[in-house]
């Protein structure tokens, strides 16, 4: 099955492992530039002859260089790509699960080798990967200017127009258009609750794996306000036409300031802490509401929830240098206040972290704050919608030369996907992988693989809000007590879209 015809035109891959075929760089819908530049993605141009498919597609306007994805430059257009492991016997149809990267909406590329879907595909999935808009690009608000308006949430669109061509054309490689799993980590999960709640994405997924979603989704009102930001570094109009005159690389260095300014000021509020100026805007049209408030598009008995948690989230923003240090009891005060936290929040935590220093009392807040919090709540409200919900979290810990690794945010993705011996992943996962390392990377893989094909991770669905969920580790041992005294100190916590 190495030669597919797709709608667009032919395609020839090539034999990534003995049982599986690759297909790298497929356009799924035209460049996001020129005439379209900020607008809905429009379809992908035909080709005549056999497109050779051997090499990932270049990666959306961003100013990241990520180890092992292709540096994106000025002329590299074609970027709304994307990528297909499949099982080399061709039988089928079998289940499909489409990953939308993650990366603060910023950065990111499906060609980082961390998301090979090779050990996926070996287990009987047909996976897919693709390139969305990031940025300005993706999520910038534009005002209005001559002609229709300039659509917001443009990355989520691409991410709409991937999952339609695959609707369309992953029948030719073995899948099931009818049995398919939306997957995603972090912006990428998020990106995957939204799905869920937008018309535009109605029927085209029957299941979603949602890892560390983050939250909350932008109001219009932050959205222009970064808008009136950017344009002033990038020295253009905050109009339509102003916009349209900066170039890609304008725009990203502009954006890259304002991060950098808000990063700057400790008086500048929540941005100040871990500056992602932009997101998924609740405009009430693209994205109707929140995940967390807005109605599922389809009934929510049609679609399945998994969803995943890492246990010490922020402790990689902290190794990483991008979160603010907050190291006196001032600071995490000033910080409770700029979050606008229930007054018991912290104290909560200072009383189950006796001894902490201030610093890890603030890591442990802002990443259930971010992500163990919305994810649950996710995971919640399916349910009780009446939708079928797995919980779980990635709890491994690992002594390393330099301490312990943490059960950080991204260590779990490596293992979900068998990609944990790569040494592009050893600062992620602490070093090369031990043999308890390769069991549980097998149990993962399996949980993603059993899940796409039948609902059903291994383990039983959620029948309350108090449900343990399934604990990842080498020894897989049950969740302690702390998770619930911790989920109770949230229950005044706003999570609604947030304002400038």
């Amino acid at each position: 099955m190495d030669l597919i015809r797709t709608c667009n035109g032919s395609v020839r891959g090539f034999r990534a492992a003995a049982a599986v075929m690759a297909f790298l760089g497929i356009p799924y819908a035209a460049e996001p530039f020129g005439e379209n530049r900020f607008r809905e993605p429009a379809p992908a141009r035909g080709w005549d002859g056999v497109r050779e498919c051997r090499e990932f597609g270049p990666v959306a306007p961003q100013s990241a260089r990520l180890p092992g994805a292709p540096w994106w430059s000025p002329g590299d257009e074609d970027v709304l790509t994307l990528n297909i492991w499949a099982p080399a016997s061709g039988d089928g149809p079998l289940p499909v699960l489409v990953w939308i990267h993650g990366g603060a909406y910023t950065f990111g590329s499906s060609a980082q080798p961390d998301f090979d879907g090779t050990a996926l595909a070996e287990a009987g999935l047909v996976v897919v990967t693709f390139n969305h808009r990031v940025g300005f690009e993706g999520f910038g608000h534009v005002p209005p200017g001559d002609g229709p308006p300039y659509p917001e949430n443009r990355g989520l669109l691409d991410q709409v127009a991937a999952l339609r061509w695959v609707r369309e054309n992953i029948g030719a490689f073995g899948g099931d258009p009818d049995n398919v799993t939306v997957a995603g980590q972090s912006s990428g999960a998020a990106s995957a609750a939204c799905l869920m709640v937008m018309d535009r994405a109605r029927g085209l997924f029957r299941r979603v794996i949602a890892h560390s979603a983050v939250g909350p989704c932008f109001s219009t009102e932050l959205a222009a306000d970064i808008t009136r930001r950017v344009a002033a570094e990038a020295r253009v109009p905050a109009s339509a036409s102003g916009l349209g005159s900066a170039t890609p690389q304008a725009l990203i260095a502009a954006s890259d300031r304002v991060a950098e300014s808000f990063r700057e000021d400790p008086g500048s509020g929540r941005l100040h802490y871990d500056p992602v100026i932009y997101g998924p805007v609740v405009d009430g049209d693209v994205l109707p509401g929140d995940p967390l408030s807005a109605p599922p598009a389809a009934g929510p008995e049609t679609v399945d929830l998994l969803v995943c948690h890492t246990t010490q989230e922020y402790w990689l923003m902290d190794a990483v240098g991008s979160s603010a240090k907050v190291t006196t009891d001032e600071q995490l005060d000033l910080f409770a206040k700029d979050f606008r936290l229930p007054g018991e929040l912290v104290p909560g935590y200072r009383a189950l972290m006796p001894g902490a220093p201030v610093l890890d009392v603030y890591l442990a807040v802002f990443g259930d704050l971010l992500f163990t919090e919305y994810t649950s709540r996710l995971a919640e409200r399916h349910a009780r919608a009446g939708g079928r919900v797995f919980t779980s979290r990635f709890a491994r810990h690992r002594a390393g030369p330099g301490g312990v690794v943490r059960p950080w945010h991204c260590a779990d993705i490596p293992f979900a996907f068998g990609n944990h011996a790569l040494r592009c992943v050893e600062f992620l996962i602490g070093g090369p992988p031990q043999d308890a390392d390769h069991e549980l990377s097998r149990r993962m893989v399996a949980a993603w693989a059993g899940f796409a094909a039948t609902g059903d991770p291994g383990w039983p669905a959620a029948d309350g809000p108090t449900a343990p969920p399934h604990v990842w580790d080498t020894e897989d041992s049950p969740a302690g007590p702390g998770d619930a005294a911790a989920r109770a100190l949230w229950r005044h916590a706003d999570f609604s879209p947030l304002r400038p």
